[in-house]
């Protein structure tokens, strides 16, 4: 029986991020992820389809696919009506960018 080696996400992740072609390309669309990432997760947990979710935030399934997929990015008023259809609390905060030490 063969086994296969498998490599955490998260060091590949690292590994990738030294390499300044990788950062280049993937640093302008990382807030694009972040953000339908934060919008698939709360539908995902109330097991909801993009079209259940449409229907409760009055809108359809075409609109909540073109959200998750980064594009456009969503206004604060949607983002209210996301957490209203899930079930959950919208929480906006912001963090301090990576910092490279001295």
């Amino acid at each position: 029986m063969s086994r296969e080696k498998t490599i955490p996400a998260n060091d590949l992740s690292s590994e990738w991020r030294k390499d300044p072609d990788y950062v280049a390309k993937c640093d302008p669309v990382e807030e694009e992820f972040a953000i339908a990432s934060a919008m698939i997760a709360p539908r995902s947990h109330a097991g909801l389809t993009q079209a259940e979710l449409g229907k409760r935030m009055g809108t359809t399934q075409s609109v909540i696919a073109r959200l998750e997929a980064g594009k456009p990015k969503p206004s604060t008023s949607t983002l209210e009506k996301l957490a209203k259809a899930t079930g959950t609390k919208l929480r906006i905060s912001f963090e301090p960018e990576n910092v490279q030490p001295a």
